[in-house]
């Protein structure tokens, strides 16, 4: 996953926030992602609108040393498809 490039959730993936976190269901591959974090849904809904995931990191207030936990997580969401890169 390119930390520095734009991401967005999957066209084909339903968000539904929920009180522990958010439940991701993807209905081309029929996969559900859990996010067991409030803070990873924050960051993954402000990513439609940050230039690139680290700013999306930024926007949802994770702090520089948590960073990398956020980033994994958002590379595991890349690969089951639940976000995508996008054009700038």
């Amino acid at each position: 996953m390119n930390a520095d490039a734009a991401w967005r959730v999957h066209p084909q993936v339903s968000v539904r926030p929920e009180p522990f976190g958010a439940l991701l269901y993807h209905f081309g591959t029929r996969k559900l992602s859990f996010l067991k974090d409030r803070a990873l849904l924050d960051v993954v809904e402000a990513l439609e609108s940050s230039p690139t995931a680290i700013d999306a990191c930024d926007t949802a207030g994770i702090p520089l040393g948590q960073r990398g936990v956020y980033l994994h997580a958002l590379e595991t969401l890349a690969a089951s498809h639940m976000i995508e890169e996008r054009a700038v």
